[in-house]
């Protein structure tokens, strides 16, 4: 070859085929990769189209975690002449070096490369830091096309519960998890890696169900203040749900608690988050006195006066959408007494109206 592109490389074995890992910095990606202009049918492509609505997200956890990002690996196929140079101490360390007239085919990480491109525009310096890429050599387009799909069928998106219990960056979540640390009964009943609980599970919440009720309290990051008001805010909610307590006191079963009563349904979780944000806009309020309240309504599913319309469909099942949540909490307002929202007391109005007719 007269002239080659030179990567100081790993070679492994895998399926019997040779493969090599080399570190690569991050401003030649555009160069080795050049965007597609021609519109291929999917059939004859190795590779789904870039969704551009993912490249943003991806550019800012770069820009704006510069000292803690982290990616794993890009594999591409290389279509081409190319050659090992084992290097005289290690066989399994050398060069590769690839013809310049090849090309290289992304088989995993084309929003990685799209996303830091788009980083490298705000932020020239991350162009000089390396990412991984692991080169395969390209056997036409149905082995591309399998390699796609064996790097993806197997992948498995870690649970909404399980990212928020490892997730330092944001405040938030950080909080939530003091929350339930601090808060006896969820400490008790919480489940930190799963989003969804059986029927027979030992718990009854999920961390990402509190997390999402955290949210209809507060809007941006969450201030050690903050911190202190959810932690207040939550066990007093604890303090003052009877069926928990009887749950605590082995009076209640969690089987009969999740199927006759409401207070350990999402949507319920959600209302209490926005009845939280009431609190939090109104400091001068007396919390503890007003949830105190919550002891005398009556929480059960076939309770149609207070639920019907709100949490519980009028065939029996549960709702769990946004209007299902505001309709609750404004339930819970009316009958502990504190005064509804514009948007909930539209919602009342809607609300009444689909009764009457």
């Amino acid at each position: 070859m007269n002239f080659a592109y030179c990567f100081p490389a790993v070679r492994g074995i895998q399926s019997h085929r040779e493969y090599y890992i080399s570190m690569v910095p991050m401003k030649l990606l555009s160069k080795l990769f050049p965007e597609e202009q021609e519109i291929i049918l999917p059939e004859y492509r190795a590779q789904r189209k870039i969704n551009e609505l993912r490249i943003p997200e991806i550019r800012d956890y770069i820009v704006n975690n510069r000292d803690s990002y982290v990616f794993s690996a890009v594999s591409a196929s290389i279509d081409g002449e190319f050659k090992y140079k084992p290097s005289d101490i290690n066989e399994n360390v050398g060069i590769l070096e690839v013809n310049m007239e090849a090309t290289f085919l992304i088989n995993d990480g084309q929003h990685r490369k799209a996303a830091i491109e788009e980083a490298i525009k705000e932020d020239p310096t991350i162009g000089d830091e390396t990412i991984s890429i692991v080169f395969f050599k390209d056997e036409g387009l149905l082995k591309s096309q399998q390699m796609f799909t064996d790097l993806n069928k197997h992948a498995v998106k870690t649970s909404n519960s399980l990212s928020t219990l490892y997730d330092s960056r944001d405040s938030l979540a950080v909080a939530t998890k003091k929350v339930i640390e601090s808060v006896p009964f969820l400490k008790k009943y919480t489940d930190k890696e799963k989003d969804n609980l059986g029927k027979n599970s030992l718990h009854l919440f999920t961390l990402t169900c509190i997390y999402k009720a955290n949210t209809k309290i507060l809007h941006n990051d969450c201030t050690e203040e903050d911190t202190n008001f959810l932690i207040s805010f939550w066990t007093s909610i604890a303090d003052n749900i009877n069926e928990w307590t009887d749950l605590q006191k082995k009076r209640l079963t969690k089987k009969d608690l999740r199927e006759n009563y409401i207070t350990t349904l999402a949507i319920t979780m959600y209302a209490f988050g926005r009845l939280g944000r009431y609190f939090y806009d109104n400091r001068s309020s007396d919390m503890n006195d007003y949830l105190s309240k919550l002891q005398d309504i009556d929480w059960l599913r076939s309770n149609q006066e207070n639920w019907l319309g709100r949490a519980i469909k009028n065939d029996g099942k549960i709702k769990n959408n946004e209007e299902a949540a505001i309709l609750t909490c404004s339930k819970i307002k009316q009958l502990i007494g504190i005064p509804l929202s514009k948007e909930e007391r539209t919602k009342e109005k809607q609300l009444t109206g689909k009764n009457r007719s």
